[in-house]
């Protein structure tokens, strides 16, 4: 699949279950192990609280201790942790979704007040930095929609806020390196709230890249996982479509790094997932978004600028990799559009979705792709929630030549230190990513995420720890269940794709072009979640 990252969940209430001094995780070393020597950076999640370390109020026991002391339950469980996986794990997510404050809902996992949150947020990274100094904490993963849809405040600026009355939040980071959001379904969307997530923290001063580690628009049609509920009508093709709009979108609008939730569907999925997830179906067949997911972490591997050049009824993504580039481009609307394209060499190469490519010529200047238009099975405030086929044009920048990527010379493994958008000014010009291992401020929305965000921000940079994910110790042995992770070192069976019909190239039919929120973000690599927690109903609140 080309995947360059992936998650796995430690539930504290499963590893230690049988007390403080036990480990017995479900993804075993090996398997750990096994990811890190692929290539794959590893990113740990630390949730839950068994009951032996739970207080009165359900929070971990000891949690307002000095996190030095053995009493605080909860920092002995992050030095364990981090101590155990140090130069295999660096990235260590802390939590997740503490904001489904419906305790009736089975994705409520957080009892505790917003103030105790940031004390847990507190505690996690003073332990992991000072058991790990290469250690990156992010910030647990937000819906927006648990609040959004019930007229609250963003969880995560009050949690923002109570952070910073914190005498020592300023001297420590803010007690972390990276924001992460979990967005689904509705492509246009998650480019708007990365950057109201964006904007969250900039007009308070705080300066963080932001990882979208959740994403997906699961099928609804799919025979061999039959859907009961239906929470959108979403079919198999545009699963597939959504994947590279969601990918491109997200990256121009700053998102350092995008997961995708999940590579395979297991056994026992349907009792929390109405709707299939996986990229490949439970016997091992891929469904087409697994295409589409290799196809786009082929063509968008090692984008170094990234600007949305239009967003009308047609999408226009430019990327920016070097000595080449590759556009993005598909019809929002049902109806069939067309996009003009300047171009920078004589011939390009047509890429659709599931990376069937064709060499095409420049007419007068330019490249003229005409799209079929979107399915449209559902609609969201007047749009087609997922557009229609993607195609990538891919031209040389200088004139040259350009070759269609492969799985051997595109897979993206590491990426230099990435960095976050700059703010687009009014009007959007492409911005050079700041040296390596700094952060710039991304782009800055109104309270009410729009179209056409209006940046504010121009803070100083904060400097993000630059990490390796290559591991320099193995993680001491101990029992552990056998992994249940999907993947496994055997490739799953080759799937012929369906191609899609290659766009007729012409000059007639043209929209007119919208400017964009221009959004740049360097060296992305697009990475899987292939062990991500389950996804239960609770979550589509969109």
């Amino acid at each position: 699949s080309g995947a360059a990252w992936t998650r796995v969940v430690f539930q504290w209430a499963d590893v230690q279950a049988g007390g403080p001094g036990t480990w017995s995780s479900r993804v075993g070393d090996d398997t750990i192990n096994a990811e890190v020597a692929s290539g794959r950076l590893v990113t740990g999640l630390l949730i839950g609280i068994p009951q032996w370390a739970k207080d009165e109020n359900g929070l971990p026991a000891g949690l307002y201790l000095d996190h030095r002391d053995p009493n605080n339950t909860w920092a002995t469980y992050v030095r364990t942790a981090v101590g155990r996986y140090n130069g295999v794990i660096n990235h260590w997510i802390i939590w997740n979704e503490p904001d489904i404050w419906d305790t009736t809902s089975p994705a409520h996992s957080w009892d505790g007040t917003v103030d105790d949150f940031a004390r847990l947020i507190k505690i996690s990274y003073l332990v992991a930095k000072e058991t790990n100094p290469s250690a990156v904490i992010h910030m647990s993963a937000f819906t927006y929609f648990w609040d959004a849809n019930f007229g609250k405040e963003q969880y995560f600026a009050r949690l923002l806020d109570a952070i910073r009355k914190d005498p020592d939040a300023a001297a420590n980071n803010y007690f972390f390196d990276v924001a992460t959001a979990h967005l689904y379904f509705h492509p246009s969307t998650i480019y708007n709230l990365v950057q109201a997530f964006y904007y969250m923290m900039n007009s308070r001063g705080i300066y963080k890249p932001l990882w979208l580690v959740e994403t997906n628009a699961p099928p609804s049609n799919d025979p061999a996982y039959p859907v009961s509920e239906i929470s959108f009508q979403v079919t198999q093709e545009e699963q597939a479509a959504f994947i590279p709009q969601v990918f491109a979108l997200s990256m121009a609008a700053g998102a350092q790094r995008i997961a995708v939730y999940k590579m395979r569907d297991k056994p026992g999925d349907r009792a929390g997932n109405p709707e299939p997830f996986g990229l490949v179906r439970e016997d091992g067949s891929y469904r087409p978004a697994f295409d589409a997911y290799r196809t786009a972490v082929l063509y968008l591997a090692g984008t170094e600028k990234t600007r949305r050049m239009r967003f009308d009824n047609a999408a226009h993504i430019r990327m920016i990799q070097g000595d080449k580039t590759t556009h993005v481009v598909y019809s929002r609307i049902a109806a069939p559009q067309a996009v003009r394209i300047d171009a920078t060499a004589s011939t390009g190469i047509l890429a659709d979705m599931y990376g069937n490519t064709q060499v095409i010529q420049a007419q007068n200047g330019s490249f003229v792709i005409n799209l079929p238009g979107a399915p449209c099975n559902h609609v969201i405030a007047g749009e087609c929630m997922i557009g229609g086929p993607v195609f990538y044009l891919l031209q040389s920048a200088t004139g040259g030549t350009v070759q269609p990527p492969s799985i051997e010379t595109g897979r993206a493994v590491q990426p230099t230190p990435a960095q976050v958008a700059a703010p687009p000014s009014a009007a959007p010009a492409e911005t050079t990513p700041a040296a390596a291992g700094t952060t710039q401020p991304a782009a800055t929305p109104t309270a009410a995420p729009s179209e056409t965000p209006t940046a504010t921000a121009t803070a100083t940079v904060t400097p993000t720890p630059t990490v390796t994910a290559t591991a320099t110790s193995t993680p001491t042995p101990s029992p552990t269940a056998t992994a249940t992770a999907s993947p496994t070192a055997t490739p799953l069976p080759t799937r012929t794709p369906t191609p899609t019909p290659v766009p007729l190239l012409s000059s007639e039919g043209l929209t007119s072009a919208a400017t964009s929120d221009a959004a740049a973000v360097s060296m992305i690599v697009i990475g899987l979640g292939l062990f991500g927690a389950v996804f239960l109903r609770a979550r589509r609140q969109s």
